[in-house]
Protein backbone atom coordinates (compact mmCIF):
# COMPACT_ATOMS: atom_id res chain seq x y z
CA UNK A 1 0.00 0.00 0.00
CA UNK A 2 1.40 3.26 -0.77
CA UNK A 3 1.72 6.03 2.56
CA UNK A 4 -0.40 8.78 1.18
CA UNK A 5 -0.34 12.36 3.09
CA UNK A 6 -3.27 11.84 6.06
CA UNK A 7 -4.23 15.14 5.32
CA UNK A 8 -5.24 14.37 1.87
CA UNK A 9 -6.89 10.81 2.59
CA UNK A 10 -9.17 12.55 4.89
CA UNK A 11 -10.21 15.12 2.03
CA UNK A 12 -10.73 12.68 -0.51
CA UNK A 13 -12.79 10.77 2.25
CA UNK A 14 -14.98 13.88 2.09
CA UNK A 15 -14.93 14.44 -1.38
CA UNK A 16 -15.57 10.29 -2.59
CA UNK A 17 -17.71 9.52 0.49
CA UNK A 18 -18.59 5.95 -0.25
CA UNK A 19 -16.12 5.11 -2.99
CA UNK A 20 -13.28 6.11 -1.26
CA UNK A 21 -11.80 2.94 -1.06
CA UNK A 22 -12.60 1.49 -4.61
CA UNK A 23 -10.22 4.86 -5.08
CA UNK A 24 -7.46 3.50 -2.59
CA UNK A 25 -7.73 0.32 -4.00
CA UNK A 26 -7.20 1.84 -7.46
CA UNK A 27 -4.27 4.00 -6.45
CA UNK A 28 -2.09 0.50 -5.39
CA UNK A 29 -2.84 -1.07 -8.93
CA UNK A 30 -0.29 -0.87 -11.56
CA UNK A 31 -0.44 2.40 -13.58
CA UNK A 32 -2.02 2.20 -17.15
CA UNK A 33 -0.34 2.91 -20.14
CA UNK A 34 -1.47 4.34 -23.50
CA UNK A 35 -0.51 5.48 -26.98
CA UNK A 36 -2.25 7.36 -29.51
CA UNK A 37 -1.75 7.05 -33.55
CA UNK A 38 0.05 10.44 -35.38
CA UNK A 39 -3.19 10.73 -37.83
CA UNK A 40 -1.33 13.41 -39.44
CA UNK A 41 1.90 10.92 -40.30
CA UNK A 42 -0.67 7.87 -40.98
CA UNK A 43 -4.44 6.81 -41.09
CA UNK A 44 -6.08 4.73 -38.29
CA UNK A 45 -6.89 1.91 -40.56
CA UNK A 46 -3.07 1.65 -42.01
CA UNK A 47 -1.95 1.51 -38.81
CA UNK A 48 -4.09 -1.09 -37.71
CA UNK A 49 -2.64 -3.59 -40.06
CA UNK A 50 0.72 -2.96 -38.63
CA UNK A 51 -0.47 -2.38 -34.95
CA UNK A 52 2.03 -4.69 -32.57
CA UNK A 53 1.63 -2.40 -29.32
CA UNK A 54 -2.24 -2.22 -28.38
CA UNK A 55 -4.43 -4.24 -26.19
CA UNK A 56 -7.45 -2.00 -26.75
CA UNK A 57 -9.21 1.18 -27.76
CA UNK A 58 -9.87 4.25 -25.25
CA UNK A 59 -13.73 4.68 -26.34
CA UNK A 60 -13.65 8.35 -25.91
CA UNK A 61 -10.34 8.75 -28.16
CA UNK A 62 -10.71 7.90 -31.72
CA UNK A 63 -6.94 7.33 -32.06
CA UNK A 64 -6.36 5.90 -28.37
CA UNK A 65 -5.29 2.90 -27.86
CA UNK A 66 -4.07 0.78 -24.03
CA UNK A 67 -0.52 0.23 -24.68
CA UNK A 68 0.92 -3.66 -24.33
CA UNK A 69 4.72 -3.30 -24.83
CA UNK A 70 7.98 -2.73 -23.02
CA UNK A 71 10.45 -0.06 -24.90
CA UNK A 72 7.77 1.38 -27.16
CA UNK A 73 10.23 4.42 -27.20
CA UNK A 74 13.35 2.26 -29.55
CA UNK A 75 11.01 0.80 -31.93
CA UNK A 76 11.32 2.44 -35.67
CA UNK A 77 7.74 3.60 -35.39
CA UNK A 78 8.09 5.70 -32.60
CA UNK A 79 11.09 7.29 -33.80
CA UNK A 80 9.11 7.97 -36.74
CA UNK A 81 6.34 9.40 -35.19
CA UNK A 82 3.58 7.26 -35.93
CA UNK A 83 2.99 7.13 -32.27
CA UNK A 84 2.56 9.12 -29.41
CA UNK A 85 2.99 7.58 -25.42
CA UNK A 86 0.82 9.24 -23.24
CA UNK A 87 -0.99 8.27 -20.22
CA UNK A 88 -4.83 7.81 -20.95
CA UNK A 89 -6.70 10.22 -18.67
CA UNK A 90 -4.59 13.10 -19.69
CA UNK A 91 -6.05 12.35 -23.56
CA UNK A 92 -9.47 13.50 -22.35
CA UNK A 93 -9.07 17.39 -22.00
CA UNK A 94 -8.82 17.23 -25.43
CA UNK A 95 -11.56 14.75 -26.28
CA UNK A 96 -14.34 17.40 -24.57
CA UNK A 97 -14.91 19.80 -27.44
CA UNK A 98 -15.65 19.11 -30.78
CA UNK A 99 -12.80 21.28 -32.39
CA UNK A 100 -12.95 22.76 -36.06
CA UNK A 101 -10.48 22.00 -38.20
CA UNK A 102 -9.40 25.72 -39.51
CA UNK A 103 -9.45 26.98 -35.75
CA UNK A 104 -6.13 28.45 -34.28
CA UNK A 105 -5.58 27.36 -31.08
CA UNK A 106 -2.97 28.13 -28.20
CA UNK A 107 -1.94 25.69 -25.63
CA UNK A 108 -0.37 27.95 -23.14
CA UNK A 109 1.49 25.20 -20.16
CA UNK A 110 2.13 22.79 -23.40
CA UNK A 111 4.98 20.44 -22.08
CA UNK A 112 5.66 17.97 -22.85
CA UNK A 113 3.70 17.81 -26.26
CA UNK A 114 0.19 15.07 -25.45
CA UNK A 115 -2.51 17.68 -25.17
CA UNK A 116 -0.61 19.57 -28.24
CA UNK A 117 0.31 16.88 -31.07
CA UNK A 118 -3.11 15.46 -30.17
CA UNK A 119 -5.14 18.66 -30.52
CA UNK A 120 -2.89 19.41 -33.79
CA UNK A 121 -4.46 15.85 -35.33
CA UNK A 122 -7.69 17.45 -35.00
CA UNK A 123 -6.87 20.10 -37.24
CA UNK A 124 -6.37 20.40 -41.17
CA UNK A 125 -4.24 22.50 -43.44
CA UNK A 126 -5.57 25.82 -42.55
CA UNK A 127 -5.39 25.75 -38.64
CA UNK A 128 -2.90 26.41 -36.44
CA UNK A 129 -1.12 25.05 -33.22
CA UNK A 130 0.73 27.65 -30.71
CA UNK A 131 2.14 25.38 -28.42
CA UNK A 132 3.74 27.50 -25.34
CA UNK A 133 6.15 26.60 -22.38
CA UNK A 134 7.78 28.80 -19.99
CA UNK A 135 10.70 26.89 -19.02
CA UNK A 136 13.29 26.25 -21.62
CA UNK A 137 14.94 22.76 -21.21
CA UNK A 138 10.70 21.71 -21.34
CA UNK A 139 10.41 23.81 -24.40
CA UNK A 140 13.22 22.06 -26.27
CA UNK A 141 11.43 18.84 -25.69
CA UNK A 142 8.17 20.47 -26.27
CA UNK A 143 9.69 21.14 -30.23
CA UNK A 144 11.37 18.00 -30.34
CA UNK A 145 8.21 15.99 -29.47
CA UNK A 146 6.37 18.04 -32.74
CA UNK A 147 9.35 17.71 -34.85
CA UNK A 148 9.22 13.77 -33.99
CA UNK A 149 5.88 13.33 -34.99
CA UNK A 150 6.39 15.44 -37.99
CA UNK A 151 3.49 18.37 -37.63
CA UNK A 152 3.14 21.51 -39.86
CA UNK A 153 1.57 24.70 -39.03
CA UNK A 154 2.71 24.17 -35.40
CA UNK A 155 4.67 27.40 -33.24
CA UNK A 156 6.57 26.52 -30.10
CA UNK A 157 6.98 29.53 -27.85
CA UNK A 158 8.70 30.21 -24.57
CA UNK A 159 7.18 32.70 -22.75
CA UNK A 160 5.27 33.51 -19.37
CA UNK A 161 1.18 33.51 -20.26
CA UNK A 162 1.20 37.23 -19.60
CA UNK A 163 3.61 37.73 -22.45
CA UNK A 164 1.57 35.99 -24.40
CA UNK A 165 -1.65 38.41 -23.79
CA UNK A 166 1.03 41.04 -25.44
CA UNK A 167 1.83 38.70 -28.45
CA UNK A 168 -1.45 37.34 -29.40
CA UNK A 169 -4.33 39.33 -28.12
CA UNK A 170 -7.37 38.07 -28.92
CA UNK A 171 -5.92 35.53 -31.63
CA UNK A 172 -7.69 31.79 -30.79
CA UNK A 173 -10.09 30.25 -31.06
CA UNK A 174 -9.60 27.65 -28.48
CA UNK A 175 -7.36 27.95 -25.45
CA UNK A 176 -6.06 24.50 -23.65
CA UNK A 177 -4.98 25.63 -20.23
CA UNK A 178 -3.76 22.35 -18.60
CA UNK A 179 -2.38 24.48 -15.56
CA UNK A 180 0.33 23.03 -13.30
CA UNK A 181 -1.04 21.33 -10.16
CA UNK A 182 -0.34 20.28 -7.47
CA UNK A 183 -0.07 16.49 -8.88
CA UNK A 184 -2.38 14.53 -6.84
CA UNK A 185 -4.06 12.25 -10.14
CA UNK A 186 -0.13 11.27 -10.28
CA UNK A 187 0.17 9.97 -6.73
CA UNK A 188 0.00 6.16 -8.36
CA UNK A 189 2.88 6.85 -10.72
CA UNK A 190 4.97 9.75 -9.45
CA UNK A 191 6.25 9.13 -5.95
CA UNK A 192 7.65 12.55 -5.60
CA UNK A 193 4.32 13.95 -6.15
CA UNK A 194 3.63 12.24 -3.07
CA UNK A 195 6.05 13.57 -1.46
CA UNK A 196 5.81 17.25 -2.65
CA UNK A 197 2.34 17.51 -1.50
CA UNK A 198 0.57 19.73 1.09
CA UNK A 199 -2.29 21.82 1.52
CA UNK A 200 0.31 25.44 1.15
CA UNK A 201 0.96 24.21 -2.43
CA UNK A 202 -2.54 23.12 -3.18
CA UNK A 203 -3.73 26.96 -2.42
CA UNK A 204 -0.51 28.01 -4.12
CA UNK A 205 -1.23 26.48 -7.08
CA UNK A 206 -4.79 27.39 -7.01
CA UNK A 207 -3.60 31.40 -6.74
CA UNK A 208 -1.40 30.71 -10.33
CA UNK A 209 -4.13 28.62 -11.96
CA UNK A 210 -6.76 31.46 -12.02
CA UNK A 211 -4.09 33.97 -13.16
CA UNK A 212 -3.14 32.04 -16.44
CA UNK A 213 -6.89 31.79 -17.04
CA UNK A 214 -7.33 35.45 -16.76
CA UNK A 215 -4.37 35.11 -18.85
CA UNK A 216 -6.43 32.85 -21.57
CA UNK A 217 -9.54 35.17 -21.96
CA UNK A 218 -6.91 37.55 -22.89
CA UNK A 219 -5.87 35.94 -26.02
CA UNK A 220 -9.01 34.24 -27.03
CA UNK A 221 -11.38 35.38 -29.19
CA UNK A 222 -14.96 36.64 -29.02
CA UNK A 223 -17.40 33.35 -29.32
CA UNK A 224 -13.90 31.19 -28.32
CA UNK A 225 -13.46 28.42 -25.67
CA UNK A 226 -10.92 27.76 -22.73
CA UNK A 227 -10.52 24.33 -22.32
CA UNK A 228 -9.12 24.05 -18.09
CA UNK A 229 -7.65 20.74 -16.99
CA UNK A 230 -5.60 19.55 -14.46
CA UNK A 231 -4.26 16.33 -12.93
CA UNK A 232 -5.39 16.88 -9.58
CA UNK A 233 -8.65 16.08 -7.26
CA UNK A 234 -8.89 19.25 -4.84
CA UNK A 235 -11.78 21.91 -4.89
CA UNK A 236 -8.95 24.99 -4.57
CA UNK A 237 -7.92 23.53 -7.98
CA UNK A 238 -10.81 22.70 -9.92
CA UNK A 239 -14.53 23.48 -9.33
CA UNK A 240 -13.35 26.65 -7.06
CA UNK A 241 -11.31 28.10 -9.87
CA UNK A 242 -13.74 27.41 -11.98
CA UNK A 243 -16.71 29.23 -10.07
CA UNK A 244 -14.40 31.52 -9.04
CA UNK A 245 -13.63 32.85 -13.07
CA UNK A 246 -17.03 32.54 -13.82
CA UNK A 247 -18.29 34.99 -11.26
CA UNK A 248 -15.80 37.66 -12.61
CA UNK A 249 -16.36 36.95 -16.53
CA UNK A 250 -20.72 36.86 -17.14
CA UNK A 251 -19.24 36.95 -20.47
CA UNK A 252 -18.23 33.23 -20.29
CA UNK A 253 -20.38 30.26 -19.71
CA UNK A 254 -19.37 26.82 -18.20
CA UNK A 255 -20.34 23.97 -21.19
CA UNK A 256 -21.45 20.14 -21.37
CA UNK A 257 -18.60 18.24 -22.64
CA UNK A 258 -18.60 15.79 -25.70
CA UNK A 259 -20.64 12.71 -24.87
CA UNK A 260 -17.66 9.63 -25.09
CA UNK A 261 -16.20 11.66 -22.10
CA UNK A 262 -19.09 12.57 -19.93
CA UNK A 263 -19.55 8.66 -19.92
CA UNK A 264 -16.14 7.84 -18.31
CA UNK A 265 -15.97 10.57 -15.74
CA UNK A 266 -17.47 11.60 -12.90
CA UNK A 267 -19.78 14.79 -12.28
CA UNK A 268 -18.04 17.97 -10.92
CA UNK A 269 -18.66 18.76 -7.27
CA UNK A 270 -20.97 21.42 -6.05
CA UNK A 271 -19.42 22.85 -2.59
CA UNK A 272 -20.76 25.29 -0.24
CA UNK A 273 -20.64 29.21 -1.30
CA UNK A 274 -20.37 27.57 -4.98
CA UNK A 275 -22.38 30.14 -7.14
CA UNK A 276 -22.22 28.35 -10.70
CA UNK A 277 -25.82 26.18 -10.94
CA UNK A 278 -24.04 23.38 -13.47
CA UNK A 279 -21.15 22.85 -11.72
CA UNK A 280 -21.42 19.61 -12.36
CA UNK A 281 -20.73 20.11 -15.81
CA UNK A 282 -17.23 20.07 -14.48
CA UNK A 283 -15.65 16.50 -14.96
CA UNK A 284 -13.64 14.18 -13.08
CA UNK A 285 -11.60 11.57 -14.28
CA UNK A 286 -10.76 8.78 -11.46
CA UNK A 287 -8.73 5.73 -11.78
CA UNK A 288 -11.44 3.14 -9.62
CA UNK A 289 -13.62 4.47 -12.94
CA UNK A 290 -12.22 4.18 -15.88
CA UNK A 291 -8.56 3.16 -17.01
CA UNK A 292 -6.02 6.19 -16.04
CA UNK A 293 -4.67 8.47 -14.13
CA UNK A 294 -6.47 12.11 -12.10
CA UNK A 295 -7.91 14.18 -14.23
CA UNK A 296 -10.29 17.59 -13.59
CA UNK A 297 -11.66 19.24 -16.94
CA UNK A 298 -13.52 21.96 -17.70
CA UNK A 299 -15.04 23.87 -21.06
CA UNK A 300 -15.49 27.41 -20.81
CA UNK A 301 -17.24 29.33 -23.58
CA UNK A 302 -17.17 32.84 -24.37
CA UNK A 303 -20.58 34.51 -25.15
CA UNK A 304 -19.72 37.21 -26.88
CA UNK A 305 -20.51 37.21 -30.86
CA UNK A 306 -17.70 37.13 -32.90
CA UNK A 307 -16.69 38.76 -36.32
CA UNK A 308 -15.09 37.09 -38.23
CA UNK A 309 -12.48 39.39 -39.94
CA UNK A 310 -10.71 38.94 -43.21
CA UNK A 311 -7.35 39.52 -42.41
CA UNK A 312 -4.85 40.95 -45.07
CA UNK A 313 -1.88 38.71 -45.39
CA UNK A 314 0.96 40.13 -45.27
CA UNK A 315 3.11 40.65 -48.40
CA UNK A 316 5.06 37.64 -49.87
CA UNK A 317 8.43 37.65 -48.54
CA UNK A 318 11.48 37.53 -51.55
CA UNK A 319 12.88 34.00 -51.03
CA UNK A 320 16.46 33.20 -52.24
CA UNK A 321 16.59 30.98 -55.01
CA UNK A 322 19.07 28.80 -53.64
CA UNK A 323 15.98 28.17 -51.66
CA UNK A 324 13.28 27.45 -53.85
CA UNK A 325 15.94 25.60 -56.70
CA UNK A 326 16.74 23.31 -53.10
CA UNK A 327 13.08 22.48 -52.79
CA UNK A 328 12.11 21.68 -56.67
CA UNK A 329 15.05 19.19 -56.53
CA UNK A 330 14.02 17.56 -53.42
CA UNK A 331 10.00 17.78 -53.32
CA UNK A 332 7.66 16.60 -55.79
CA UNK A 333 5.26 19.54 -54.34
CA UNK A 334 4.96 22.54 -52.09
CA UNK A 335 2.84 25.45 -51.56
CA UNK A 336 5.25 28.29 -53.10
CA UNK A 337 3.64 30.63 -50.41
CA UNK A 338 4.25 28.47 -47.20
CA UNK A 339 8.03 28.83 -47.74
CA UNK A 340 9.07 32.10 -45.74
CA UNK A 341 11.90 33.67 -43.43
CA UNK A 342 11.69 33.45 -39.99
CA UNK A 343 14.60 34.28 -37.47
CA UNK A 344 17.04 34.68 -41.05
CA UNK A 345 15.83 30.99 -41.76
CA UNK A 346 13.80 29.26 -44.55
CA UNK A 347 10.39 27.90 -42.86
CA UNK A 348 7.75 26.17 -44.14
CA UNK A 349 4.46 27.99 -42.58
CA UNK A 350 1.07 29.02 -43.35
CA UNK A 351 1.25 32.62 -44.75
CA UNK A 352 -2.23 33.32 -42.95
CA UNK A 353 -0.78 33.51 -39.29
CA UNK A 354 1.42 36.56 -38.64
CA UNK A 355 4.69 35.70 -35.72
CA UNK A 356 6.86 38.05 -35.23
CA UNK A 357 10.91 37.67 -35.81
CA UNK A 358 12.38 36.46 -32.21
CA UNK A 359 9.00 35.68 -30.21
CA UNK A 360 8.70 32.20 -31.38
CA UNK A 361 11.03 29.50 -29.89
CA UNK A 362 10.16 27.39 -33.16
CA UNK A 363 7.63 28.80 -36.21
CA UNK A 364 6.83 26.49 -38.52
CA UNK A 365 9.02 23.39 -40.12
CA UNK A 366 12.17 24.29 -40.61
CA UNK A 367 13.34 23.77 -44.32
CA UNK A 368 17.37 24.17 -43.21
CA UNK A 369 20.36 26.20 -43.06
CA UNK A 370 21.23 28.02 -45.92
CA UNK A 371 25.23 28.12 -46.22
CA UNK A 372 27.52 29.83 -48.93
CA UNK A 373 25.80 28.21 -52.28
CA UNK A 374 23.37 25.10 -50.92
CA UNK A 375 21.03 24.16 -47.95
CA UNK A 376 22.04 21.87 -44.98
CA UNK A 377 18.37 20.33 -44.54
CA UNK A 378 17.11 19.97 -40.64
CA UNK A 379 15.41 17.20 -39.60
CA UNK A 380 11.87 19.05 -39.29
CA UNK A 381 12.00 19.48 -43.25
CA UNK A 382 12.47 15.43 -43.59
CA UNK A 383 9.91 14.32 -40.80
CA UNK A 384 7.14 16.85 -41.73
CA UNK A 385 7.71 16.92 -45.65
CA UNK A 386 8.91 13.43 -45.93
CA UNK A 387 6.07 12.27 -48.22
CA UNK A 388 6.84 15.26 -51.02
CA UNK A 389 10.28 13.59 -51.21
CA UNK A 390 11.07 12.34 -54.70
CA UNK A 391 13.98 10.33 -53.35
CA UNK A 392 12.70 7.83 -50.94
CA UNK A 393 14.65 4.90 -49.34
CA UNK A 394 12.28 2.79 -47.73
CA UNK A 395 13.27 -0.05 -44.82
CA UNK A 396 11.17 -2.85 -43.08
CA UNK A 397 10.90 -1.91 -39.44
CA UNK A 398 12.42 -5.57 -38.16
CA UNK A 399 15.03 -5.14 -40.71
CA UNK A 400 19.46 -4.71 -40.27
CA UNK A 401 19.28 -1.55 -42.33
CA UNK A 402 16.61 0.28 -40.24
CA UNK A 403 19.13 -1.14 -37.22
CA UNK A 404 22.41 0.22 -39.18
CA UNK A 405 20.46 3.90 -39.80
CA UNK A 406 18.95 4.03 -36.22
CA UNK A 407 22.53 3.85 -35.02
CA UNK A 408 24.09 6.76 -37.37
CA UNK A 409 25.63 4.39 -40.20
CA UNK A 410 25.52 4.20 -43.46
CA UNK A 411 23.67 1.97 -45.49
CA UNK A 412 23.75 0.63 -49.20
CA UNK A 413 20.79 1.86 -51.84
CA UNK A 414 19.80 1.86 -55.25
CA UNK A 415 18.29 5.73 -54.55
CA UNK A 416 19.16 8.04 -57.18
CA UNK A 417 21.85 10.73 -55.65
CA UNK A 418 20.57 13.71 -54.28
CA UNK A 419 18.62 14.63 -50.69
CA UNK A 420 16.28 11.71 -49.31
CA UNK A 421 14.23 11.07 -46.80
CA UNK A 422 14.32 7.37 -45.40
CA UNK A 423 10.94 5.83 -44.65
CA UNK A 424 9.29 2.87 -42.81
CA UNK A 425 5.65 1.40 -43.62
CA UNK A 426 5.75 4.59 -45.90
CA UNK A 427 6.12 7.04 -43.14
CA UNK A 428 9.12 9.53 -42.61
CA UNK A 429 12.05 8.43 -40.06
CA UNK A 430 14.83 11.00 -41.35
CA UNK A 431 16.93 11.76 -43.73
CA UNK A 432 19.77 10.95 -46.05
CA UNK A 433 22.43 12.31 -48.57
CA UNK A 434 22.41 9.39 -51.02
CA UNK A 435 26.04 9.53 -53.43
CA UNK A 436 26.90 6.82 -55.58
CA UNK A 437 24.63 4.01 -53.87
CA UNK A 438 25.52 5.06 -50.18
CA UNK A 439 23.52 6.79 -47.95
CA UNK A 440 24.77 9.00 -45.68
CA UNK A 441 23.35 9.37 -42.53
CA UNK A 442 21.56 12.32 -40.93
CA UNK A 443 19.67 11.00 -38.46
CA UNK A 444 20.66 13.48 -35.34
CA UNK A 445 22.88 12.55 -33.24
CA UNK A 446 21.04 13.09 -30.00
CA UNK A 447 18.33 10.76 -31.46
CA UNK A 448 20.19 8.02 -32.46
CA UNK A 449 19.71 4.34 -30.64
Amino acid sequence: MKTLPLEFCQRMKSLLDGQYDAFLAALNEQPVKAFRVNTDKIALEDFEKIDIFSSGKIPYVQNGYYLDYEKIGNHPYHHAGLIYVQEPAAMAPAECLEINPDWHILDMCAAPGGKSTQLKNKLGENGVLVSNEIIPSRCKILTGNIERLGLQNTVTTCMDTSRLTKVFPKTFDMVMVDAPCSGEGMFRKDEVAINEWSLDNVKMCALRQSDILENAVKVLKDGGFIVYATCTFSLEENEMVIDKFLNSHPEFELIQVKNEVEKHTANGIKFEGCNTKNIHFCRRFYPHISKGEGQFMAVLHNKNSHENLQKNRPKPQKIDSIITDFLDSTLSEYKKENVQIYNQNPVYFTPDFKVNDGTAFSCGVTIGEVRKNYIQPHHQFFMALGSRFKRKIELSPDSDEIKKYLHGEEIETECQNGWAVVTVNGCSLGGAKVVGGVAKNHYPKGLRM
